[in-house]
């Protein structure tokens, strides 16, 4: 029996859109307090969403599918496992929180329902991309989770560096959505499925196959561009011109995760080799220190927080790459460690910098008794970011250090993991103590607690950061195992607890991890002024690498177009036919070409296929006036008499269609000419033109070669088609289904306006524009002599007096 199907969950992608339309409207009745109202839909889904705990547990998949391209057998498929509910119910249940953070972060703001709007559809776009089952699917969230983000960064669009940010992460993101798309085509060509659950339990071992290294690095751009793995890290930090809630949502449980969700969602089909392991633990690893050492450097309170974002990424996928038993569990532990402590902390700093006026750490302290709930959940998140006991912390950071005793200890990875985490946890310490302790700080506004909307979000998350992780049993059973196990594709048991055994070697190495982030915090002062004097020395950064690169694209571009478009259109019109000649003759005189155009006895004999016709004696009169049309449009001495000249060939083709039985065709063809004649003869009498067009001789040797060339082109390719086998399935077609599913006897009427109605459209549509053109071009001829210009009122002279 197959899993169970629940339509509904498709709402839960569904209903975050809805949201985001109604919420300047709710706004606008209801004021500041609309965060609390659109807040309900979020709340309801991750109430929904816990429904399914149950039966996640017990190994239950629910599906849920809608027809979307029926005739390509493409379908909207949602699928709920234990990992897209861990992520769901992580986005849904932060995202309640910080839609009403949101809410009163922005109390007042003129555009605060556009960005409650601009909120809502993040959420809804990450909650489909986590739950969508077709690659197409996903595909389409991702890239709305992309486009959502962009206006969220770019919010404050008056800033040049916000526009600048929002730009830069759009790009380099979009980069990925495009790799992701590529390899999800490649995957649906290798397995003959688009929904990845299948493909998972497929009998693809794509492993073994010539295009895996191809197929895995497609994604694995697509990852590391969302997930800001090193070298393209360098949007994150800089995404933090963002209002503080975006920042908040998209450093936890949104946006930057939807690589990590990738790479454990491909898992099963694309882990377990060496090319997997090495280069996600190297990018994994330097991506950890990479954003350790950055977040010593900062001083403002997003930069610290968002580049120890950049470090958990870079741990995450690390913990993913050494892909065993241990390091799945801990990467699920940690994840959502991490989401609520990140989150907690970055609605913090939005805390203290709407309270007190300023986000800059040195110019910060003695905060505690100003804003005491703010100190507790501030102390609750650095607790958590160090890994001490009692949080769910504390229990990624063990399995993460199982993960490496399974492992056989690797020196690097051990080294790297131990110096990752203490360095986080200095900066966690740090964000945590240095504003609140100490000497009281001077700050540019009178410091004090903020409003419920503001400290509720840190207050309830840092409490979850400890309450999650005391019912360890539940937490191991109900929601690490059903995770893990989806990513590994096979059951694992949960060995999660609090105790500490003094023996173990695991304790050990989190003592050593604690006291380094207490040495490290101690010092960092020091730390942080020789970073920045390396930073000085070495003068390069990828984010100035970023600028160069746009700005040669830029340049490069408008190189292009200058050389592609210099407006002169006799060139233009060389290109064109020089090329149209070019794939005409090409194939024909192409062994493989004549093999595909030509039947097998033709081959070789030109005379099979191009002969003298046997033609009656009417229908040389048609002929002989197309000649005279022709020889009449070459010797024609002005551009009057070539008209003209060019109306007898159309004559004579029309005459053509009507003797072999086509009048309607022919009734439009001399439509056609007429028009055709008249309009080109009105503009020539209305524009300033020479009568002759005075070439040089190359020039005109040039466009008759060209002319000639695509003329045989023309002949010759008709030729041999005809003289080819017929193929009568499609003319077949149409005499079967004109009468019952058209309605219409008159074939070729209903081919016209049925069968090709949108491209009779456009061509009618083309005909309309080049008319209202023709039409615009003549009445705007205007005369030059004696018209009077009048010179535009000067604003600062009210008189209107001339200068």
């Amino acid at each position: 029996m197959g899993p169970p199907i629940d339509v509904s969950i498709a709402l839960v992608a569904l209903a975050p859109f809805l949201a985001a339309v109604m919420a300047p409207i709710v706004q606008r009745f209801v004021g500041s307090a609309a965060g609390w109202i659109l807040a309900v839909i979020p709340a309801s889904i991750f109430l929904f969403l816990a429904s399914f705990i149950e039966p996640v547990t017990h190994g239950e998949v629910v599906r849920a599918s809608l027809s979307w391209v029926p005739i390509q057998q493409l379908s909207l498929s949602f699928l709920i496992d234990g990992l897209s509910l861990m992520f769901a119910m992580t986005i849904s249940g932060i995202g309640t929180l910080i839609i009403i953070y949101a809410g009163a972060y922005l109390a007042g703001h003129e555009h605060q329902g556009r960005f409650l709007g601009f909120m809502m559809a993040f959420m809804g776009a990450m909650l489909g991309l986590v739950l969508a089952d077709n690659m197409l699917a996903l595909f389409t969230f991702w890239e709305l989770t992309s486009v959502s983000s962009f206006m969220l960064i770019g919010f404050d669009h008056y800033r040049q560096a916000a526009r600048r940010a929002a730009t830069q992460a759009l790009v380099i993101t979009n980069f990925g959505g495009l790799a992701l798309l590529f390899g999800a085509v490649l995957m649906h060509q290798l397995s003959g499925s688009w929904d990845m659950s299948a493909i998972r339990v497929g009998d693809l071992q794509l492993d073994a196959h010539p295009l895996y290294g191809l197929v895995l690095a497609l994604f694995l751009i697509a990852a590391f561009t969302k997930s800001a793995q090193f070298p393209l890290h360098f949007w994150l930090p800089n995404a933090m011109e963002a209002p503080t809630p975006v920042s908040a949502f998209l450093h936890s449980a949104t946006m930057v995760q939807a690589g990590v969700y990738l790479l454990a969602r491909m898992s099963p089909v694309l882990g377990g080799t060496d090319m997997w392991t090495v280069l996600l633990m190297s990018f994994g690893g330097v991506t950890l220190l990479w954003g350790a050492f950055a977040a010593l450097k900062q001083t403002d309170l997003k930069q610290m927080l968002a580049q120890t974002t950049i470090a958990s990424l870079g741990l995450l996928v690390m913990l993913i790459g050494y892909g065993n038993e241990a390091a799945i569990a801990a990467m699920v532990v940690y994840f959502i460690a991490h989401a609520f402590y990140k989150a907690g902390f970055f609605m913090l700093a939005g805390v203290i910098d709407h309270e007190a006026g300023t986000r800059e750490i040195t110019a910060l302290g003695g905060l505690a008794r100003a804003m005491p709930v703010s100190f507790v959940a501030a102390v609750l998140a650095g607790i958590a970011m160090v890994g001490l006991p009692l949080t769910v912390a504390y229990l990624a950071k063990e399995e993460m250090y199982l993960a490496l005793q399974y492992g056989g200890w690797n020196l690097v990875a051990t080294v790297t993991m131990v110096l990752g985490n203490a360095l986080l946890g200095a900066v966690g310490i740090a964000v945590a103590v240095k504003p609140f302790l100490g000497p009281k700080v001077e700050t540019p506004k009178h410091a004090h607690e903020g409003p419920l909307g503001l400290i509720a979000g840190p207050a309830i998350l840092g409490i979850a950061g400890v309450a999650v992780a005391l019912p360890t049993d539940w937490f191991g059973h109900d929601v690490m195992v059903p995770a893990a196990s989806a990513i590994l594709g096979e059951q694992i048991e949960s060995h999660l607890t609090l105790a500490l055994n003094f023996t173990s070697p695991l304790l050990w190495l989190s003592i050593a991890t604690w006291l380094l982030a207490l040495g490290a915090f101690l010092v960092l002062s020091r730390a942080r002024s020789a970073l920045r004097r390396i930073d000085d020395t070495v003068g390069y950064s990828f984010d100035a690498a970023f600028d160069v690169f746009m700005f040669g694209l830029i340049r490069g571009a408008g190189a292009l177009t200058r050389f592609l478009h210099h407006g002169r259109l006799e060139i233009y019109l060389v290109v064109v036919f020089t090329g149209m000649a070019l794939a005409l003759l090409v194939p024909l005189f192409s062994m493989n070409g004549l093999e595909a155009l030509m039947p097998p006895e033709a081959l070789g004999d030109w005379r099979a296929v191009i002969s003298w016709p046997d033609l009656t004696s009417y229908e040389w009169v048609v002929v002989s006036i197309a000649v005279i049309g022709l020889v009449a449009l070459v010797v024609a001495q002005n551009r009057l008499v070539a008209i003209l000249s060019l109306g007898v060939q159309g004559v004579a083709v029309a005459m053509l269609f009507l003797l072999f039985g086509a009048p309607d065709l022919s009734f439009t063809q001399f439509m056609v000419e007429i028009l055709s004649v008249v309009i080109l003869t009105l503009v020539m009498t209305r524009l300033r033109l020479d009568e002759r067009d005075h070439r040089p001789f190359e020039d005109a040797l040039r466009d008759g070669t060209i002319a000639l060339l695509c003329g045989f082109g023309v002949a010759a390719t008709l030729m041999t088609i005809i003289a080819g086998n017929f193929d009568s399935s499609l003319a077949d077609f149409f005499l079967e289904t004109s009468v019952p599913i058209a309605h219409g006897h008159n074939i070729v009427n209903v081919i016209l306006v049925d069968y090709r109605g949108f491209d009779t459209l456009g061509e009618i549509a083309v005909v309309m524009t080049a008319g209202l053109a023709i039409l615009a071009l003549i009445r705007g001829r205007r005369s030059v002599a004696g018209t009077t210009i009048t010179p535009p009122r000067d604003p600062a002279n009210s008189e209107g007096v001339k200068g």
